[in-house]
């Protein structure tokens, strides 16, 4: 059975930056895309970051682009996220997901219906 346990998340001003993790059992990732969510105070879950199994294509949304990089480590069945210059507008908790696909197409239609506690991020003065 699927697992996803995040970790990372934490309180930082703004400007700062965390590094997020995911870690993945009682399944293999290698042949699936992985994918961040996040779901801010009030507002429905969206999708931040996608990569595919082989970690050769990545997407991202607009909002994160530029300051947000996603990647893995398949041998260790795990998924990161890298986000630097964070805004207050980039609080809310934090999930991985995997995505049913190798690649990221439509990615924040078709994650697995298994998610974690997810990681709380809080960006503020």
């Amino acid at each position: 059975q699927l697992q996803l346990v995040e970790r990372g998340g934490g309180s930082v001003q703004p400007g700062g930056s965390l590094r997020l993790s995911c870690a993945a059992s009682g399944f293999t990732l290698d042949y699936y895309a992985t994918a961040w969510f996040r779901q801010a105070p009030g507002k429905e879950r969206e999708g931040v970051s996608c990569i595919s199994n082989n970690g050769h294509s990545t997407s991202y949304a607009d909002s994160v682009k530029g300051r947000f990089t996603i990647s893995r480590d398949n041998a260790k069945n795990a998924v990161y996220l890298q986000m630097n210059s964070l805004k207050p507008e980039d609080t809310g908790n934090y999930y991985c997901a995997v995505i049913r696909y190798y690649h990221c197409s439509e990615y924040d239609r078709n994650a697995l219906d298994a998610w974690g506690q997810g990681t709380l991020v809080s960006v503020a003065s």
